[in-house]
Formats: structure tokens, C-alpha cells, sequence
């Protein structure tokens, strides 16, 4: 096994004991156990925020491959807080990263982090509008990270309609230092369709993709799976295909959505 795939892999143990341990020292007892409000596998995410006052975690593994040869490994995160029902903030990015570029030139650290605001507003008991205003920590590393801050707003509405549940999200990301000749402003929409199919089990599908003067446009598909092992722990796995022209760049990914506790 190659180095830097080994040291991929001890950060995927690592990540996993430390999702195992907060499972096991905060479980609620069942009558004030919310269930979890899993943001995960998807690109888009939901108007509706987690349990007001538990602190909700989300962690993965992600696996990205494009033509050439490249490669790109993560540990994606989540931390997620709820003040009320409409207010809330998150704060995510990659624990570890590993890629390899055309060359075979490897790197490996930390990647950038993000910290998010969000504001639920809603229409009535089967749908929600909702607002994000997030923006980049340059904790990456090595060459892992961005040179500056991007700015985003993310206009999100959410409904469902007998067992299906849609997501649309578009959202406008200023970046904070883009490449010659391109673009300032980078659009992204999502748009995702999920449902329960069988007991614990849920299906999610999603078409997405990205916008940018200067820059070729991105459309990609998602399709996963998710098992609610309980109220306070959701499973999930899936891969994401380009489906524009060329060559298609892939990922695949698993991760999980827990409860770790109530703060106040």
C-alpha cells in the first residue's frame, strides 16, 4: 500500500473512533431524544435545521477521481447547532486530505474549513424556505487550502409531497481570488429527490452543477442510500458521476449523522 493511501486510511480509523466514542458517552434517554436532521450525502441542503440546543455531528469518507490520474481523498465533517427552529450554524470542512495531481505530485493536511448561518423561514407544515450565508477559514495546509476567503449565499426551498421530499438550492459564491480571466462569482444549483422505500432504508437522487464566466460548466448526478440504525444515528453511501461531455471524473463516499449531545 502506498504511503500516502496508508495515511489515508489511519485518518479514516481515526475518524471513525472518534464518531464511535461520542455515540457511546452522549446517548439521550428515548423521551427527550430528537432524531437527527442529516444534511448528508447530498449537495443540497434542507431548510430545516437540527434539534434546537444538540449538537449534531456529520462525518465521511470521500474518494474523488478524475481523468488523468488524479486523485483526491477526505475526511468531510460537519457541526452542526440549532439556536431555535429558524436559527442556527454550522461549521464543516475536511479533517484530512490526500491528493494526487496529474504529475503524481502528492499532498496531504488539512483541508480549508467553512462556518455557516442559517435562517429558516416557513410556509407551512410540508415546506420552508431557507438562507445561508457561509464563509471560508483558510485552515488548509501544504497547498491544500485557498489563498483567500469566497464568500457564499445559498437561497434554499424544501418541501414534501406524500413520501418524497425535494431540496433546491442555488446558491452564489463570491470567490475570493480567482483564476486569470474568470470569473468572480461562481453559481451553484442543486436540486435532490428522497423518500423512504423500505423500513429503515431511504433513496436520495440529485442532479447539480456549477457556473462560472471564464470557466467550463459543471453537471453532475448523485445517488445514494440511507439506513436509520435509530432516532439518533443515520448511515449513508453513495458515488456522484459527471455527465457532461469528456472524460467523467467520479467519487465515491460513505459517512454518517449522530446526535453527540445536548448543550442547553
Amino acid at each position: 500500500m502506498k504511503t500516502s493511501d496508508l495515511t489515508f486510511w489511519k485518518a479514516v480509523a481515526g475518524a471513525a473512533t472518534a464518531g464511535a466514542s461520542c455515540l457511546a458517552l452522549a446517548q439521550p434517554t428515548p423521551q427527550d431524544q430528537p432524531s437527527v436532521t442529516p444534511y448528508r450525502p447530498s449537495v443540497s441542503t434542507p431548510a430545516a435545521l437540527s434539534a434546537p440546543g444538540w449538537l449534531e455531528i456529520e462525518a465521511g469518507l470521500l474518494r474523488e477521481n478524475a481523468p488523468g490520474g488524479s486523485r483526491r481523498g477526505s475526511v468531510p465533517y460537519t457541526l452542526k447547532l440549532a439556536f431555535t427552529q429558524d436559527w442556527g450554524i454550522r461549521i464543516g470542512g475536511d479533517a484530512w486530505v490526500t491528493q494526487r495531481d496529474e504529475a503524481g505530485q502528492r499532498l496531504r493536511g488539512l483541508g480549508d474549513s467553512v462556518i455557516v448561518l442559517k435562517r429558516r423561514f416557513g410556509i407551512d407544515e410540508f415546506s420552508a424556505f431557507g438562507l445561508e450565508a457561509g464563509a471560508t477559514l483558510l485552515t488548509g495546509r501544504n497547498g491544500l487550502g485557498a489563498e483567500k476567503s469566497d464568500y457564499s449565499l445559498n437561497a434554499i426551498y424544501s418541501a414534501d409531497r406524500g413520501p418524497w421530499h425535494t431540496d433546491l438550492n442555488i446558491v452564489s459564491t463570491r470567490i475570493g481570488r480567482a483564476e486569470p480571466e474568470a470569473g468572480r462569482t461562481q453559481l451553484l444549483w442543486a436540486a435532490s429527490l428522497s423518500r423512504s422505500i423500505s423500513g429503515p432504508w431511504g433513496v436520495v437522487g440529485e442532479l447539480s452543477g456549477t457556473r462560472q464566466r471564464g470557466v467550463d460548466g459543471t453537471t453532475q448526478a448523485l445517488g445514494a442510500l440511507s439506513y436509520n440504525v435509530s432516532k439518533s444515528l443515520t448511515l449513508d453511501a453513495g458515488l456522484t458521476r459527471s455527465i457532461r461531455s469528456g472524460p467523467a471524473n467520479w467519487s465515491v463516499f460513505t459517512g454518517l449523522t449522530m446526535l453527540a449531545g445536548r448543550l442547553f
